[in-house]
């Protein structure tokens, strides 16, 4: 009897676990203790990255910390807020855990373990400014809405194709003329293929003289209708967009840095190094070393130029020290900005 009780009691107390462990997953985890783990993960990430530097001594702390980052990171979890709920999506975490053990270049192997930690940082910055901007009363869709963004990398996304522009177009009107002009041969089956064959050199032979044609006119008398109609042949140059930030016509590289050193003076060394940083972007696409984009993170100017490997390292220690101190949680201090500043001029004279 007694053995029977004792059995019960125990049945009890697992069903009072069970039932607990399960309120708490459907409870979830507040918006303050998801923000703290993801900046936990990324201190991880970041340790991780040091010990890529150190030998295999350390492949059981290097192991601890994946562990650690996982499970800081779940590949799904509800956060509850003052917004109400949300689901998060952290596969990408695992995924670009499990890309980082499968590569065996170390270089690529820091590269992929930076990215994570910029792409952190950025969430947890933008968790941090939510978090602030509650005490606005601000409503609970919108809260919702805004929560979501943020957890979908909205700053990383891929602008909109844009509507065909006009030459666009023309250009494809012009085809579709042409294709109308000179129709494609309908081949029956009792056609003998010699014939199919010289049917298909004559419309190729056709399209190659109509083009050969309206090219030889356009330049033989393209000079006279330009100055006669007065085209500018100068292409006025426009405004950029770096990292978020419009550079005017007018403005170059130089003057870019010297704005980068007036911050420095006045203590500003954080913007600084951001505007450096832009400073440095700005050159390499003077010079058309890369191309710029509004929808390109610094991560992807780096990749622009990784075929380059002078310019690679030095591009690899600027984009460091600018990630460190635009997205570190750190204040910047007066070593950094001179580091980046020594290392801006070295990456301008081997360019």
């Amino acid at each position: 009897m007694m053995l029977i009780t004792q059995q019960s009691k125990t049945i009890t107390m697992l069903l009072i676990v069970l039932f607990f462990a399960a309120a708490s997953v459907v409870i979830g985890a507040t918006l303050s203790d998801y923000h703290k783990r993801l900046d936990s993960a990324r201190m991880s990430v970041a340790a991780l990255r040091k010990l890529e530097d150190e030998d295999r001594g350390y492949a059981l702390l290097k192991r601890e910390n994946l562990a650690d980052i996982r499970r800081s990171l779940p590949q799904t979890e509800m956060v509850e807020w003052q917004g109400g709920n949300v689901q998060t999506n952290n596969q990408w975490v695992h995924d670009d855990l499990a890309a980082y053990i499968d590569e065996s270049d170390l270089k690529e192997r820091k590269a992929q373990l930076l990215s994570i930690e910029e792409r952190l940082s950025a969430i947890s910055e933008k968790i941090d400014e939510l978090e602030k901007a509650t005490a606005a009363e601000r409503s609970k869709d919108e809260d919702k809405q805004k929560l979501a963004e943020i957890l979908r990398r909205v700053e990383y996304a891929k602008p909109e194709i844009k509507d065909e522009s006009l030459f666009q177009k023309w250009w494809n009107a012009f085809w579709k003329w042409l294709e109308d002009l000179f129709p494609k041969p309908s081949i029956s089956p009792q056609t003998a293929p010699e014939f199919d064959s010289l049917k298909l050199l004559i419309q190729v032979l056709i399209y190659a003289a109509v083009i050969g044609a309206i090219g030889f006119l356009i330049y033989r008398f393209w000079p006279q209708l330009a100055g006669r109609f007065g085209f500018k042949t100068k292409e006025k140059k426009r405004g950029r967009v770096i990292l978020g930030e419009r550079i005017g016509e007018d403005e170059s590289a130089e003057d870019l840095f010297s704005e980068a050193e007036r911050l420095a003076r006045d203590g500003l060394l954080r913007d600084a190094i951001r505007k450096g940083y832009i400073a440095v972007l700005c050159e390499l696409s003077d010079r058309k070393i890369i191309g710029l984009a509004r929808h390109k993170t610094n991560r992807d100017y780096l990749r622009d130029v990784r075929k380059r490997a002078g310019l690679f390292e030095n591009m690899t220690d600027l984009t460091g020290t600018y990630e460190q101190n635009w997205y570190g949680l750190r204040p910047s201090k007066q070593d950094d900005w001179e580091d980046f500043r020594d290392r801006y001029k070295q990456t301008m004279t081997s360019v």
